[in-house]
């Protein structure tokens, strides 16, 4: 028997997917959690094999998560559901080290089949969005430009990147001004919405 939490914060949703995993004879759903942040305490309590996951969660977005089980419950595999097929959050995906990462408009038959695999210890991604991530796997932005992107997208100002990240001001302004160009975006404002789009930043 495959022991399985269920992490969605939608209610009808989650009850959906529940309704539909009980189907299956080998299946039995633990645990139900709404938000991101009770995923890792209710792995701790009821120790399921995998842990499917929205990726977008009220408290922890379902990656962080899939991290910290990852960290701390390697036995338990995740399975990541999204409704956000773009190739930079496949990329994030992979760097949480998740199990699985397939889309909620898969047939329902890819969910069952999905979870038997990833407990089997395999890994199973979104083939189309698979194909189409393999020219995106890289970020074009550096390690410290993707830190001041993400600032900048939680609305920090350049004086206070500056001030958080020990930086001159000017040097700020030259990491955005790259990022700014890398991304091919207008502006900086553009360039949030382009790096939130594929992934970069949450």
């Amino acid at each position: 028997m495959i022991r399985i939490l269920m992490a969605e914060d939608m209610h009808m949703v989650r009850g959906a997917l529940v309704a539909l995993l009980r189907l299956e004879d080998d299946f039995d759903v633990v645990a139900e959690v709404e938000r991101g942040d009770a995923i890792l305490p209710s792995c701790h309590e009821h120790r399921p094999d995998v842990a499917i996951i929205d990726i977008s969660l009220p408290g922890l977005d379902g990656l962080s998560a899939a991290a910290l089980i990852h960290e701390q419950l390697p036995q338990c595999r995740t399975l990541i559901l999204t409704s956000l097929g773009h190739p930079g959050t496949l990329r994030r995906a992979l760097s949480a080290r998740v199990s699985g990462f397939i889309l909620k408009d898969a047939p329902p038959a890819l969910l069952s089949d999905a979870v038997r695999k990833v407990n089997a210890g395999e890994r199973v991604l979104d083939p189309q969005l698979a194909l189409s991530a393999l020219d995106y796997l890289e970020s074009p932005l550096t390690d410290r430009e993707e830190e001041v992107l993400r600032m900048a997208a939680e609305g920090a100002s350049a004086v206070e990147i500056a001030a958080s990240l020990f930086l001159s001001l000017g040097t700020v302004r030259n990491y955005l001004t790259t990022i700014v160009s890398k991304l091919n975006a207008r502006n900086r404002v553009d360039a949030i919405r382009i790096a939130r789009q594929s992934g970069l930043v949450p």
